[in-house]
């Protein structure tokens, strides 16, 4: 018998969420990834715009989990911090769009909050996630 890397928690009767999970339930090596903005691996911004942020965002965490030899499909949590709500409403396509091509049909427990400001001044997005990677 195969056992699960992890396991979607979805409680009966609840109605499947889009593009994250509710809670999952892992065992395994954990991966701890800081929270991650929309620079560079040289720390320069390349945009000011949401997506392209995020996107990059995206891609510096999907390089610090292969440094750990994991990949998104051992993500279990996700927290997006923002500047900006509007932004992030009226783009949520946009920003699904690049979440898929980057991570893949992996969707973790998400939580996304709204903040004043992030400590890089031009960072819009910034992710941390949690993975695990089955022993």
């Amino acid at each position: 018998m195969k056992v699960a890397m992890h396991t979607v928690l979805l409680p009966e009767g609840w109605e499947r969420p889009r593009g994250y999970a509710n809670g999952v339930a892992a065992r395994g090596l954990q991966i701890y990834v800081g929270g991650q903005i929309g620079w560079t691996e040289d720390q320069q911004f390349k945009s000011d715009d949401f997506v392209a942020q995020t996107a990059q965002a995206l891609r510096n965490v999907f390089a610090v989990l292969q440094a750990a030899d994991a990949g998104p499909e051992h993500m279990v949590r996700m927290t997006w911090y923002i500047t900006d709500r509007n932004t992030y409403v009226s783009r949520l396509k946009e920003i699904g769009a690049v979440y898929r091509e980057i991570m893949g049909l992996n969707y973790p427990a998400m939580t996304c909050i709204v903040v004043q400001t992030l400590v890089e001044q031009r960072a819009l997005v910034e992710i941390e996630v949690t993975a695990v990677k089955p022993d």
